[in-house]
């Protein structure tokens, strides 16, 4: 399903659809799908997510989509999705990202028997190294769990989605309920107030799942669910010990931890990423070598066979949606005219070319563009039984009067200098 596009194209000029070869549909989101793409003068393929702007408007989304552009812009790790490109035309917007082949962990989880306890830890390593980097950056991602970690062709772990992402405050705690409730930490389905120590009970959540296939606190409902999270002791399956080791263990525990206070990955002033790096679990980790990504992931996806639901294909295929095409943009568009949302996508979904732009940092200017999406497809969805979907993502409106930190320097990490990562 490729683009035959043959009209001379200026790559000289502002980056635009034009400048890429559309493929396959590979993943399909809230607002549009993922297609690999490839630029036609770099050859190089990308994935390709696209926003339906009159879907997102609907939706009350936009702030959402600005967002999470202007954070990605932030971003340079090599276990994170990373912003390659950003631009619009007059009914898309359009983010062009590292492409990852080797599918979500979702899909891996749900077609394999087991995960060895050496794959989940090594994942959980690539990841922690993300968390600690965007948590230098204020970033809190707030939807850690297995449909938002993509693998690459060779098996790295890579966080994606950053829709409901923000800058974490430095004066107050967070009270909005977003992410998605079984991966939530009781801070946020209690609406105590939260800071990015949630991302680290998330990371917990994700490891338990990957390791026994199941979650440790659930419910058929969001209150039943809600209640498990903030009261139930965590427990392990009877088998836990066939499983994992009293190390890998130890680090749920960690993790898992309902008090943020002593939440591993959470010691105050910016030290608790090396409680994590000096776990017992994790001694056989070279930590640089891993992050310049020189570890053999002991986990390689089957590149023979596609690692994603082909069904997102077949839709534009059978024509069930309408299809994504090149198309010329209007000449000097009068946003007098355009009504209020499309106005604002227009000015602020900016263009970006990581080629021939610096990234810029939007901190603290970045705080929220508006109210979050209240949209009901973005609520707790329900399954025809009636049983709570807890990988939807949900998004509420902040509550007024955020609660201050009781203790700045415990809830804050210290951002000492880069120890080799991208600066933003």
């Amino acid at each position: 399903m490729g683009c035959c596009f043959s009209e001379p194209v200026d790559f000289n000029g502002e980056v635009s659809l034009y400048h890429f070869d559309l493929h396959r549909a590979v993943g399909k989101g809230a607002f549009g799908k993922v297609r690999v793409v490839e630029h036609k003068r770099s050859n190089k393929l990308y994935a390709l997510k696209y926003i339906d702007k009159s879907r997102c408007v609907r939706q009350k989304a936009m702030a959402n989509i600005i967002q999470e552009r202007r954070l990605l812009e932030e971003i340079d790790h090599p276990f994170i999705v990373n912003l390659r490109y950003a631009f619009q035309d007059d009914e898309n917007c359009f983010f062009v990202l590292d492409l990852m082949l080797g599918g979500d962990l979702r899909f891996h989880l749900e077609r394999q028997r087991y995960i060895p306890e050496d794959t989940v830890m090594f994942w959980v390593a690539e990841l922690a190294s993300a968390l600690d980097y965007l948590h230098r950056q204020r970033i809190i991602h707030r939807d850690l769990k297995p449909d938002n970690i993509l693998l690459d062709a060779t098996g790295h772990a890579h966080i994606t989605d950053f829709n409901v992402a923000i800058h974490y405050s430095e004066r107050r705690l967070h009270t909005s309920v977003a992410g998605s409730m079984a991966y939530m930490a009781p801070q946020v389905v209690g609406r105590k107030g939260y800071n990015w120590a949630i991302d680290w009970w998330s990371l917990g959540i994700t490891a338990y799942e990957l390791l026994f296939h199941k979650r440790p606190f659930d419910g058929r409902n969001a209150e039943k669910m809600t209640q498990s999270i903030l009261k139930d002791p965590l427990r392990f399956p009877d088998n836990a010990h066939t499983r994992c080791s009293e190390a890998g263990l130890s680090v749920l525990r960690g993790l898992i931890d309902k008090d943020p206070n002593t939440r591993l990955g959470c010691r105050p002033t910016g030290f608790g990423f090396e409680d994590i790096r000096n776990h017992p679990w994790f001694s056989s980790i070279d930590w640089n070598a891993l992050e310049a990504k020189e570890c053999q992931p002991p986990f390689v996806p089957d590149m023979k066979q596609a690692n994603f639901d082909v069904a997102h294909e077949l839709d534009e295929f059978l024509m069930v949606e309408k299809p994504l095409t090149h198309s010329k943009r209007k000449v000097n568009p009068d946003l007098e005219k355009m009504r209020p949302e499309l106005r604002q996508l227009e000015e602020q979904f900016t263009v970006y070319d990581f080629s021939r732009s610096k990234r810029l940092s939007y901190y603290p200017h970045n705080q929220a563009i508006g109210t979050e999406s209240t949209s009901t497809d973005r609520t707790c969805v329900q399954s025809t039984t009636g049983t709570l979907v807890p990988t939807a993502t949900i998004v509420e409106r902040s509550q007024a009067g955020s609660p201050m930190c009781e203790t700045e320097n415990h809830y804050m990490p210290t951002i000492p200098s880069s120890r080799g990562f991208a600066s933003s």
